[in-house]
């Protein structure tokens, strides 16, 4: 690129700042291309990948997120065998932001072994590329043994792992997810194991794991747990969620409230019905919207009298669930039948 031979004086000017000296200026002048945003720079950046700079390097690879042309996707895909972690984790990003589950092929060798930074940022590519032949790498990652478990890559890595698993509702990775949902060291592994079992509709380890995971010591993986169990759609897990009710953290009771709607118990009324007196707000409106869900006629002296709840939102609730059990009363089929 000879910058003697363009007319536009301010790609002129970028063009200088990509030759100079200065690895900074150099990779300011490769995000300023990229705002660009304009695929006849492409070549540029895939220049820049060669440079010297990993920091260079790196920012050209985010910089090609949006460019789709042949010579973009082969050098993203080039540079995930570049010597720089960084590096290789911007070009798998990248690729993952094309959305072309033909990326998968460049993407896929990476995930079977090398480095957890990398390996995570792969996986992360791969689920967003839903690509079923990402399963198999994922799963063996959760099935890796050994120490340094709770490191951030490591931690990173299974998380990773798990969204891929989960994205495929990949059901024979379910016993591994239902392991570690109970007894991974780490909670926010947990909580990614239990969300992830979510689609496990039918599946009574899922189910298990999911009620366990509900008296777990993190309220962010009980918080999931109850929004699981509601997912599954299974009426054996009213029980649990009515227990979750009681949560000493609102934001458990609120998803608990949640999922008892979608459920549909009549035994879920009474309980519900309490949960309208709660002091917050949030959880007093969960539970009119699941009472309406549920359409027990046994609710609405409750709900009328909740009309009158200080919080707009509330009331508007209220108005809503009254009205969903009067909409079933008069078809004959109460929404818990």
């Amino acid at each position: 690129m000879n910058p003697s031979t363009l007319d536009d004086p301010e790609l002129q000017a970028l063009a200088e700042r990509l030759a100079s000296t200065d690895a900074q200026v150099r990779r300011i002048a490769v995000m300023d291309l990229g705002d660009l945003a304009d695929e006849a720079h492409a070549p540029w950046l895939v220049a820049a990948l060669r440079d010297d700079t990993p920091a260079v390097r790196a920012a050209a690879a985010l910089a090609l997120e949006t460019m789709e042309q042949q010579d973009a996707v082969e050098g993203l895909a080039q540079v995930l065998d570049d010597p720089d972690a960084q590096v290789r984790e911007a070009a798998a990003h990248s690729l993952a932001e094309l959305k072309d589950p033909a990326c998968a092929a460049w993407l896929l060798p990476y995930a079977n072994g090398g480095p957890a930074r990398v390996r995570a940022a792969v996986l992360r590519a791969l689920r967003e590329l839903r690509v079923p032949a990402s399963a198999a790498p994922a799963l063996a990652v959760l099935q890796e043994p050994g120490p340094g478990q709770d490191t951030a890559e490591a931690v990173a890595l299974r998380r990773e792992a798990i969204g891929v698993l989960g994205y495929l509702k990949h059901a024979p990775a379910l016993p591994a997810l239902a392991a570690l949902a109970v007894t991974d060291a780490v909670d926010e592994v947990r909580r990614a194991a239990v969300g992830a079992l979510s689609f496990a509709a039918g599946d009574a380890g899922a189910r298990a794991a999911l009620e366990t995971a509900l008296r777990d010591a993190s309220w962010q993986v009980r918080e999931e747990a109850a929004t699981a169990l509601g997912k599954l759609q299974q009426p054996a897990a009213t029980g649990a969620l009515l227990v979750a009710l009681d949560d000493a953290y609102w934001q458990v009771r609120l998803r608990a409230a949640r999922s008892l709607g979608r459920l549909r118990s009549a035994d879920s009324v009474a309980p519900l019905l309490a949960a309208l007196g709660h002091s917050i707000s949030n959880l007093r409106k969960e539970a009119a919207l699941a009472l309406g869900e549920i359409g027990d006629a046994a609710a609405l002296p409750g709900l009328e009298q909740a009309a009158h709840d200080p919080d707009p939102e509330v009331r508007k609730s209220v108005r809503l669930a009254i009205a969903q059990i009067a909409a079933a009363a008069q078809s004959g089929t109460p929404h818990g039948a």
